[in-house]
């Protein structure tokens, strides 16, 4: 996911401290900031490139127009792949060690290994001593991050939840620096302490060791890294015995899906919730090129009530319609209903029905009945975007279909840029470089990476819970589906919340309204499952309205389901 913000701070009800020592945060020691040089490693002595780092300030955000104390920690933890064991070997009490590598590992464990950056933010309760401590071990904890995959979390961090946002142009390109940075008035802090996780080798994540790519970046790879992190997290700063939560954007939801039920069958560590953002659990559900796949022709239909939302926006439709919602209900009705037949009827289909449907298309999504024709009424993401606007010169977003941008080429069949990702980038990257080194006192002689190119050899094989059997290694076929739904029956507590935008086309919302009704569980713990709308796109918090939205829902849903008495 390609998309990034900051600038000249702006004093908007806040007030930052300055830095405290490192061990002056929770659980921490003044020995996680030293860093080992492998060039001192005694000889035999096992290859290790990372040490926890952590640095600790201090600062305020007000919510509400109530001002919240909190302490941040921005540090890395050191994470290693499945099958690592823990337990040391001395190279003097086997003189042969024919397990012995070159880099001082050995044939028992892998040599790869992470370290995985965070940003914790815990409110200052306002106790001293044990009473403290009691007080923050029970305070919710949520775990944000971004997808991609290859996506650091900084977009949540700087544009939802931290304490600090970017203030970016609300469906246009913002302009270059200076951008503004402001208190963020839509803070989840005032409902749980939150840690921002980049996963490995994004943001300031690393990873090293021979075949470090193969240990980390995989749909199960990836996950395990994860439980790994929060596992470690929580005896770090003592906090098993808080309400747990999971938030993940975009591929950040699928990472979800696996990572709960990982973490609840394998590690026996309940979550209370897991709050969803701009879903794809079912890679085959996916409107970007299902050409590729032909004769499954759901996302044919999951997306079309989006494109009814972006026509809508964008003043295209043939008729009237003042009422968004109403529209996208009569156009998912249509989509599950005459066009599913219609679609599934093939080369069977009659010509009149054919030219029906082709008008009916035409009324929900404004292209030309000629050209939904010849696409044999059959329309895939890209070259949606690329010819709703493509009269004007210009081509519509993805992941926030209410931006445009000029065309590329005109020519083209589909549209290869996003022009909604161009627009926002570069605040983002500039304003969470600018945070992190000032304000944060991290990345000084690091390098900072928005995203890193992982996707088109992202190892998509994935193990379904109670299968031993792993499928072709392809993107098209995942579905983390039964992992969701197997983590709901083995602890048929835990709530799940579904956020979406009516202007994305990378994770249309009715694409995973479509998955969670269909995911392989019992009916009756749908009631566990709410869901949430926005008038915004992908990143729903790049709108202001829909920002103080999705607020207001994630901060009542950890409340409901905390488990504590308030």
């Amino acid at each position: 996911m390609n998309r990034l913000v900051f600038g000249v701070c702006v004093a908007v009800g806040f007030a930052l401290g300055s830095s405290a020592p490192v061990d002056g945060a929770p659980g921490l020691s003044s020995l996680d900031s030293k860093q080992e040089s492998t060039a001192e490693r005694p000889e035999g002595r096992r290859f290790e490139p990372f040490k926890p780092e952590a640095t600790a300030s201090n600062g305020s955000v007000t919510i509400d127009g109530r001002t919240i104390s909190y302490q941040a920690v921005a540090g890395t933890l050191v994470i290693h792949p499945k099958d690592w064991d823990d337990v040391p070997r001395d190279p003097n009490t086997e003189k042969s060690n024919p397990g012995a590598s070159e880099d001082g590992g050995d044939a028992r464990n892998p040599t790869a290994v992470a370290s995985m950056f965070y940003v914790a933010y815990f409110k200052d309760t306002g106790g001293k001593g044990d009473r403290g401590g009691e007080v923050r071990s029970t305070r919710p904890v949520t775990f944000i991050f971004n997808g991609g995959p290859g996506s650091a979390s900084f977009w949540l961090h700087m544009g939802a939840f931290g304490p600090r946002r970017i203030v970016t142009s609300t469906d246009a390109h913002t302009p270059a620096a200076p951008y503004s940075l402001v208190n963020n008035t839509s803070s989840l802090l005032d409902a749980s302490d939150l840690v921002f996780v980049d996963a490995p080798g994004t943001g300031f994540s690393r990873i090293a060791g021979k075949d470090k790519e193969k240990a980390f970046y995989g749909v199960d790879q990836d996950a395990y890294a994860f439980s790994e992190f929060i596992s470690q997290f929580l005896s770090k700063y003592a906090r098993w015995n808080s309400p747990k939560y999971l938030f993940g954007e975009s591929y950040g939801t699928p990472r979800v899906a696996v990572l709960v039920n990982q973490l609840e069958a394998d590690r026996s560590i309940d979550f209370n919730g897991v709050i969803l953002l701009s879903q794809i659990l079912s890679f085959d559900l996916s409107p970007d090129r299902p050409t590729g796949n032909p004769g499954v022709d759901v996302p044919y239909q999951t997306v079309l009530p989006t494109y009814a939302a972006t026509a809508w926006y964008h003043k295209k439709l043939p008729a009237e319609h003042n009422n968004l919602e109403a529209l996208l209900s009569e156009v998912e009705q249509f989509a599950m209903g005459d066009y599913a037949r219609a679609l599934a009827a093939g080369s069977e289909l009659s010509a009149n029905d054919r030219s029906a449907i082709a008008e009916k298309l035409h009324q929900y999504t404004g292209l030309p009945v000629e050209y939904i024709l010849k696409a044999d009424l059959r329309i895939d993401g890209g070259e949606f975007r690329q010819t709703l606007r493509g009269s004007e010169g210009m081509a519509t977003g993805r992941l926030d279909s209410r931006f445009s941008g000029p065309d590329l080429d005109p020519l083209a069949q589909r549209a290869d840029y996003d022009p909604q990702s161009s627009a926002l980038s570069s605040a983002y990257v500039s304003g969470f470089n600018e945070y992190a080194r000032r304000e944060l006192h991290y990345g000084d002689g690091k390098s900072f990476k928005p995203s890193i190119r992982t996707f088109a050899t992202w190892n998509f094989q994935h193990q379904l819970p109670g299968q031993n059997l792993m499928p072709v290694s392809s993107r098209q076929g995942t579905n983390v589906m039964p992992d969701l739904a197997n983590a709901m029956k083995i602890n048929p507590n835990l709530k799940v919340q579904l956020n979406a935008g009516y202007f994305d086309l990378a994770t249309p919302f009715y694409q995973g309204v479509y998955e969670m009704h269909h995911l392989p569980m019992p009916t009756s713990l749908q009631a566990n499952i709410e869901y949430k709308f926005y008038e915004s796109g992908h990143m729903v918090y790049a709108k202001d309205t829909s920002l103080k939205m999705l607020h207001d829902n994630v901060a009542g849903f950890i409340r409901r389901t905390s488990n504590l008495k308030e």
